[in-house]
């Protein structure tokens, strides 16, 4: 009855489901009987000649109830056995047997009462206790005296049995009604369907007449042979499932509604959990102490001297909380009886720590504020940000209080407050309060020193209140209200270990811990000293011990283990379906209860659980959950202290709770049952009946259905209606805390952080800054760079997304294409955008050529680049090694700014550092000539070891400094300046082993990658050549080809070469198979300019040498030796260092006195970026050798960080180096072809963005038309001439010159091709042959084919004309009256022989070619047409969309006349129908308000349907054309910097558009490929001689034409073999247009 009451108590939804059939059901055993009334029904029974033995051993007198009571034994105490439920023999008989005893003490009390009632000694209440059944108890509980609107939530239930009487003699049947055995026959009990019929006919029907509960009664019919059989009951049973799942889902969605405005509002959610804690904390407080009562006397309003806060401090467990949140509760009614009924408090209370947002200052302060806004009415337009500002705000909403509006402010655990915005140091508490303002402050004494604090800001005394523990006489008294409350008391024997307990503590908490025991106490049990604990601590495990007696260990270790390490607490239903995925929980639960072997744990647990730490695990609303957590700290430690502190358990249990929270056994997915041996090798029974073989097979491949719930990031209501939706917040609160914690970065990454739904989600709902912090906070676990990468494009696009949250996926797209393939491990979140981003936003772009907006890391090292000496990567990518000039060594994590270690060699001067390359050693060069080894892990000096001069050297050792030194795999080799000598280190020991003495003085050494050569570079081009291990000099080789020294040395052990670099740049390469006696294979002489070497480097794969002088880059091929690309400087610039990619195709360079970073595409020549470094000029580069990262040093001093792989994915985009002017697209296929006003057409990929073909003109092209394969392309250029070309092999077929052609087009069955011509006569030529079909005569513009191919309609001033296509002569023409003129003209698709046009009277003419009419004139505004920008009209002819240049977008009902105005988000610039005339796609300018990171424009797609924008994307470049595809809805634009974007919109998830998505090159996942393999770009020049010359009238053809001269009447007879081959090619191309079709 308990649990029933709590769930009518707490549940938001259905809380009660009745089910009554036509059984009443048995009586209940009473477990507890006043001694009165026991002693009343014994003689009762005696006179009813009854033998009561039974009953006299079952229950036994208990002098510890008041009033005295018998009580019913336990059954593990009186059957023999009965617990040991392992025997299923022993457990069944013991079963058997308490059924038989039950029955008999039922008979007892039913007869005894039944004669006491007679006799009249015993009222009908009393009575009925002993004679109802649970179901009529539960029901008249339940029902009986509830609201209207509370029995809205209940359901009832009814089955009746047609004629179930006639089957009572059929056994089973005693399962559905009551049947009792008289006289040889069975019959149904009277007395009980007496009972059944007045509970169902009765009372329910009585229910139903005052309120709204749902009743069902149905009516079922038996078999006639069987009764009531398998299947009538199967099918009954599958009618009320039905009808039950509508009831619940209809209940539960009334509830959501009333739930749903509470939903988002953060305050509202912060208040309710501070507001239902103190509710609960108040129930416990038991003491009526004096503190009570000094809070009630500062809390009243008082009219002299000076109002601080009120200070409440006390060690742990002395009831701080539990006295502040009774003074919360009872604040307002004492305001109330002081200051009158019409005053109205405001009591605002924070239980600090208790939430995820109740530590921080900042926090605290802005829900305070809020709250007090609300309260008092005040409007704040917005809150500070700054924390100070934030406090003024908080002193002026205290002023708002009055003596009719008092206010009381309660902060319990100051000591909880993080140090953040110096929090503890309480500069923001007001110390002087308005008078009608209270502030009470609770604090431990010795925390992070807040007393002390509050001590030095508030002097006085009286302000201080210190809860100590109490006396134990007091103790006994709290103690003896609370027995005398449950009706219990304790004993006189008993009262004497009762204070000897209270004599060791008297802490509140422990008399509560105390009461808890005590309660449980009988008096004929034996009670000793050991009975009670005697500290808090003992106690609290005690109470825990107690109840794994009740639940069984592993289950309550489990249970109380998962409360303690969820981040906010967890609900009922969570920790049930957290059990039930635990593996070692369920074992222990089937062994427990073998026979009903659940899949589920029975919530008779969770209920025992409950009841047992009633008071320490307290619920709390969270985000409309009711959660369980502990009620203070001290319970939370001794929890975390007994059950999380083995750390294998931890990481189990982390991971237990994150795959539900992640829903990885959801949907009836099936979990193992026993993932390993541990559960096995822990079996209470493993070593007496062992596994077999088969066994244990059988039991690992046991899984089964655990039927957790799935857990999506938000409850969708409606799916069409994706924005209105339930946060799934206990998620979000709980995976991201559980995944870190057990390590599984995979589904940190790819389950929360790259997951659409979630980051969608978190910005939907205001959380944006809390996304970014979590995935700062993967970033920190997994140190993934594609993290940082999304969380820096995720701050660039904040003001975007936060304003529009649907954009998430289409800004997201932009950004992460163009270095997706740079960055692999973001394509998932790619896919996702794609899966779930068109719910939200209906545009995708499938190739991005955005520039990636990129910024370094940057590290301040000094005030000047002057006094950094050396700067060293190392392997972790955050981590450098800097020397400074003064003799600091520092070891720097970059990303966090933190200093790591740090050396001095003071007073030494650091010439330079190195790192050997396990990083085991760092090797330090000093101008004191010493070179020191330091081990780098622990940062202590090694050795040191002076570096001397010999007798060879050209001046005295002593005054020379060290000129260089390398390192190999053991050594160090170094050498001092003008000396011939190098001595070799060994790393080991510390010690020099030998000198290496060379011919001419030593300018450079290299060591072999093995370790085992060394090369010495020497003046006159000299290299010798030592065994590092020997010391022995090998060999000497000079190259006479150059008279400077070795520069450099660059070793190729993967070609055995070795490669001398000269001073003035040249080269010479040596062959070192033969490492004694080396061949001279090259000398390369790169002497051709004044220019010195600055840098040289070997690319990775050792197949290019990299060479930048101060006035040029070169690029060696190794393999053939020869200069394979060259890139100069510019005018007055020189190079200062360069360095490859690392997969070699781009070259990244900065130049002198400039704050950029350069990067070139190798294949192209181009600069695809140059990166702002805003620190300062830079005047160093140095690239890291374990990642592809580049440190750079500005003059400044500043060290920037720049990944490689981000900025070579800049590379990736294609250009062409000048704006977009048109795009032209076939009708099929994947190609676009654009012209940027340059002498080339541009053949691109629409899937992959790349340049595949580029076409050379002469001149500058101007017009381009596309057959409908697109594999034959006319193109004219502003040189009178125009080109035939083979789109697939580039080859230009043939070129015309003669005339300036301004409009071209090809009919729609790409036999015949319309040049039109403003000056000469327009021509339609054969496009196979070239032959002129005719001439036209007159000038057109804005001309068309029509469907048909019949007519070339176009406008001549004031005339529509309709110019046939075979004569040339003008068929139709319409002219204008009045001096009107054409503005525009536009044919409808879907009518071909009806033309639309616009007048200069602002009319719209819709024009039938066949009958020459005006079918319909639509007038328009006037001076409407002043501003006329475009015109587009749908395929069907009903719409017109016009735009005029301003920010509306006019669509006209050609039909009706009607214009209706639909306003775009800024002034339109371009717009375009698309060919099925659902949607407009429109560009529209950023207006001056918005603020949105660089972007200029935004494209929006509109359906027309409902005029709703569907989609949304930012463009950050300037659009400079818009064109779109005939088949499906792919958007391409063109921009000013010679790039194209595609896009496709998938409106209401068109399955066919995501397939073209999931499928197209942008979204492929590459094997073990990070690049997108590029296709080579081929380049196709024009015919350089034309072969025909258009005259006047006639053509010319050239004689080595492939097109035969003839005359022009047999232009169309078949073609001799002269021109076969042209007519061939060109006839192959547009033939095969149907096949083509059919391939794609």
């Amino acid at each position: 009855m308990k649990l029933l009451e709590d769930c009518l108590k707490s549940s938001a939804g259905p809380c009660f489901v009745g089910l009554l059939g036509e059984k009443y059901g048995n009586i209940r055993i009473p477990g507890e009987v006043e001694s009165a009334e026991f002693e009343m029904i014994l003689d009762a029974a005696v006179e009813a000649k009854l033998e009561t033995r039974l009953l006299e051993e079952w229950y036994c007198r208990d002098e510890n109830a008041v009033p005295p009571a018998y009580y019913l034994r336990p059954k593990s105490e009186m059957l023999k056995n009965y617990q040991n439920t392992m025997e299923s023999s022993s457990n069944s008989m013991n079963e058997n047997k308490w059924q038989d005893i039950s029955e008999e003490i039922k008979k007892i009390f039913k007869t005894a009462v039944k004669l006491l009632y007679e006799k009249g000694k015993m009222k009908h209440s009393q009575a009925k206790r002993y004679l109802s059944s649970a179901i009529e108890d539960e029901l008249d509980f339940a029902l009986g005296k509830q609201t209207p609107a509370f029995l809205k939530k209940c359901v009832c239930y009814i089955r009746k049995i047609a004629n179930i009487e006639r089957f009572v003699k059929i056994p089973e049947m005693g399962k559905y009604m009551d049947v009792v055995h008289k006289a040889g026959k069975f019959l149904r009990d009277p007395e009980a369907h007496e009972k059944l019929i007045k509970l169902r006919d009765e009372f329910i029907p009585t229910i139903v007449a005052s309120s709204n509960l749902r009743v069902y009664t149905s009516v079922t019919h038996c078999d006639m042979k069987l009764g009531y059989s398998p299947e009538v009951e199967s099918h009954y049973i599958e009618g009320l499932g039905k009808q039950f799942y509508e009831d619940m889902i209809d209940i539960i969605q009334a509830t959501v509604q009333q739930n749903f405005d509470t939903e988002t509002d953060v305050l509202y959610d912060e208040v309710l959990q501070h507001s239902s804690l103190c509710k609960t904390y108040s129930t416990f407080y038991e003491y009526r102490c004096e503190a009570l009562n000094i809070v009630h006397k500062y809390v009243l309003p008082r009219k002299i001297g000076h109002i601080n806060p009120l200070i409440i401090y006390g060690g742990p467990c002395t009831g701080k909380t539990l006295l502040l949140a009774e003074a919360a509760k009872k604040a307002y009614s004492w305001l109330q009886e002081e200051m009158g009924p019409d005053s109205d408090p405001v009591v605002v209370i924070r239980f600090l720590g208790s939430t995820e947002t109740s530590t921080d200052l900042k926090n605290i302060l802005q829900s305070i504020c809020e709250q007090l806004a609300v309260n008092y009415r005040c409007l704040v337009q917005s809150y500070p940000k700054k924390i100070h500002d934030l406090r003024d705000l908080f002193i002026n909403l205290l002023n708002e209080s009055s003596f009719h509006r008092p206010l009381v402010i309660i902060f319990d655990a100051l000591e909880q407050l993080t140090d953040s915005d110096d929090g503890r140091k309480l500069w923001w508490l007001p110390i002087h309060l308005p008078r009608s303002v209270r502030i009470i402050l609770s604090t431990l004494p010795n925390k992070h020193g807040i007393l002390q604090k509050l001590r030095c800001l508030i002097h006085e005394e009286s302000n201080y209140i210190e809860l100590t523990a109490r006396d134990r006489k007091m103790c006994s008294q709290v103690l003896k209200h609370q027995l005398l409350r449950v009706k219990r008391k304790v004993t006189s024997g008993q009262q004497i270990y009762v204070n000897e307990a209270f004599s060791k503590c008297t802490l509140p908490m422990f008399v509560n811990l105390t009461f808890r025991e005590v309660r449980h106490w009988r008096s004929h049990k034996d009670v000793d000293e050991s009975s009670l604990c005697v500290t808090v601590h003992e106690s609290i495990e005690q109470l825990f011990w107690s109840l794994e007696n009740k639940c069984g260990s592993r289950l309550l270790s489990r249970a109380l283990g998962y409360i303690t390490m969820s981040k906010s607490g967890l609900s009922e239903m969570e920790l049930e379906d957290i059990l039930a995925l635990d593996n070692s929980v369920m074992y222990e639960l089937n062994e427990r209860v073998r026979e009903s072997n659940p899949l589920r744990i029975p919530y008779i647990y969770i209920a025992r659980l409950k009841e047992g730490l009633q008071g320490y695990l307290i619920e709390r609303q969270v985000k409309n959950v009711t959660l369980l957590l502990w009620a203070n700290r001290h319970l939370q430690l001794i929890a975390q202290k007994l059950y999380l502190h083995n750390e294998e358990d931890l990481r189990e249990m982390h991971t237990v709770m994150a795959e539900y929270f992640l829903g990885v056994w959801s949907g009836g997915r099936r979990k193992p049952f026993y993932s390993n041996d541990q559960y096995l090798s822990g079996r209470p029974d493993h070593g007496s009946r062992g596994l077999n073989k088969d066994e244990k097979h059988c039991v690992d491949q046991a899984a089964f259905d655990r039927q957790a719930p799935d857990q999506p990031w938000v409850f969708q209501c409606n799916p069409l209606e994706p924005d209105i939706f339930f946060i799934n917040h206990r998620k979000m609160t709980e995976l991201i805390h559980h995944l870190t914690r057990c390590g599984r970065t995979d589904d940190l990454l790819y389950g929360v952080i790259m997951n659409f739904s979630w980051l969608y989600t978190m910005i939907r709902i205001g959380q944006f800054d809390k996304a970014l912090s979590d995935i700062e906070l993967a970033y920190t676990y997994s140190q993934e760079k594609e993290l940082k990468f999304l969380a820096s494009t995720l701050r660039s696009i904040k003001f975007k997304v936060v304003k529009y949250p649907g954009s998430l996926s289409a800004e997201l797209q932009q950004r992460l294409l163009p270095v997706v393939s740079s960055l692999p491990k973001l394509r998932h979140l790619l896919l996702e955008c794609d899966k779930d981003g068109p719910k939200y936003c209906s545009i995708v772009p499938l190739h991005s050529s955005m520039d990636v907006t990129y910024s370094p890391e940057r590290l301040p090292l000094s005030s000047s680049c002057m006094h950094v000496t050396e700067i060293l990567p190392t392997f972790n990518p955050s981590t450098i090694i800097a020397a400074l000039e003064n003799g600091s060594i520092s070891t720097w994590d970059v990303e966090t700014r933190q200093l790591l270690r740090q050396i001095t060699t003071a007073p030494s001067v650091i010439l330079g550092m190195k790192l050997t390359s396990d990083e085991k050693y760092l090797v330090v060069a000093t101008t004191n000539n010493t070179i020191l080894v330091y081990d780098n892990i622990n940062s202590c000096l090694l050795s040191e070891v002076e570096i001397k001069g010999s007798k060879h050297c050209g001046i005295a050792g002593d005054s020379s400094f060290i000129n260089g030194f390398t390192l190999s795999v053991n050594h160090a080799l170094a050498w001092l300046e003008a000396s011939k000598d190098v001595t070799v280190i060994d790393l080991l020991y510390g010690w020099p082993l030998y000198h290496f003495h060379c011919w001419y003085e030593v300018t450079c050494v290299q060591c072999s990658p093995d370790g085992v050569y060394a090369f010495c570079g020497q003046y006159l081009n000299t290299t010798t050549i030592f065994h590092l291990g020997s010391g022995e000099k090998l060999t000497t080789v000079t190259s006479e080809f150059s008279s400077g020294f070795v520069k450099f040395l660059l070793i190729l052990d993967t070609a055995q070469e070795m490669v001398m670099v000269d001073s003035e740049g040249s080269l010479s390469v040596w062959n070192t198979e033969e490492i004694a006696k080396p061949q001279l294979t090259d000398d390369f002489d790169c002497r051709r300019e004044d220019s010195e070497v600055v840098g040289i480097e070997l690319s990775e794969d050792q197949s290019a040498i990299l060479i930048c002088k101060a006035l040029s880059i070169e690029l060696l091929d190794t393999r053939v030796w020869k200069v394979a690309e060259k890139f100069r400087a510019k005018h007055n610039e020189r190079f200062i260092s360069a360095v490859l990619s690392k997969n070699g195709n781009c070259i990244i360079a900065s130049m002198e006195n400039t704050s950029a970073i350069f990067v070139w595409r190798r294949d192209t020549g181009q600069c695809m970026a140059s990166l702002q470094e805003i620190s300062g000029t830079i005047v160093r580069l140095i690239k890291s050798n374990h990642h592809n990262m580049l440190l750079s040093l500005s003059t400044s001093g500043v060290l920037s960080i720049w990944d490689i792989d981000i900025i070579t994915a800049m590379s990736n985009i294609d250009k062409s180096g000048k704006p977009i002017q048109r795009l032209v697209l076939p009708a099929r296929g994947e190609l676009i072809y654009t012209l940027d006003g340059s002498d080339s057409v541009h053949k691109w990929n629409f899937s992959t963005g790349f340049i595949e073909a580029v076409f050379k003109h002469e001149g500058i092209v101007e017009n381009c038309v596309l057959t409908s394969s697109g594999e034959i392309m006319v193109t004219s250029d502003d040189k009178c001439s125009q080109y035939v070309w083979h789109t697939v092999s580039g080859e230009n077929i043939f070129r015309i010159n003669g005339q300036k052609i301004s409009e071209l087009m090809i009919t729609h069955n790409d036999q015949f091709v319309v040049s039109l011509c403003e000056q000469n006569a327009s021509r339609v030529w054969r496009l196979a042959t070239g032959h002129r079909v005719c001439n036209i005569l007159v000038a057109l513009q804005n001309a068309f084919i029509t469907t048909a191919n019949t007519f070339v309609v176009g406008m001549a001033k004031n005339k529509v004309l309709a110019v046939s296509l075979w004569t040339g002569s003008i068929t139709k023409k319409f002219c204008c009256d009045d001096g009107a003129s054409i503005v525009d003209i536009k044919l409808i698709p879907d009518c071909p022989d009806i033309i639309v046009f616009i007048t200069s009277t602002e009319s719209v003419n819709i024009w039938s070619l066949t009958e020459e009419v005006i079918c319909r004139r639509v007038q328009l505004p006037t001076n409407f047409l002043k501003k006329l920008e475009d015109f587009e009209i749908s395929p069907n002819g009903k719409l017109g969309i016009i735009t005029r240049g301003d920010e509306n977008i006019n669509v006209l009902d050609l039909h009706s006349g009607k214009l209706r105005v639909v306003h775009a988000p800024g002034v339109i610039w371009r717009q375009r129908l698309s060919p099925d005339g659902r949607y407009l796609v429109y560009i529209c300018c950023r207006g001056e308000e918005d603020d949105d990171n660089g972007a200029v424009s935004s494209l929006i797609v509109m359906r027309l349907a409902d005029g709703k924008n569907i989609g949304a994307c930012s463009l950050y470049k300037t659009p400079t054309f818009l064109a779109l595809s005939q088949r499906h809805l792919n958007i391409i634009i063109g921009f000013d910097d010679g790039s194209i974007g595609t896009y496709t919109v998938v409106d209401r998830v068109d399955a066919a558009l995501k397939i073209k998505i999931a499928t197209s090159n942008s979204r492929q996942i590459f094997n073990n490929a990070t690049q997108v393999i590029r296709p080579k770009c081929h380049n196709y020049s024009f015919k350089v001689t034309a072969d025909c010359i258009w005259r006047e009238s006639t053509e010319v053809f050239a004689r080595d034409s492939p097109i035969t001269v003839t005359e022009a009447e047999v232009s169309e007879a078949t073609p001799t073999k002269r021109h076969s081959y042209c007519y061939e090619k060109v006839c192959s191309a547009i033939d095969c247009r149907h096949s083509f079709a059919s391939d794609n």
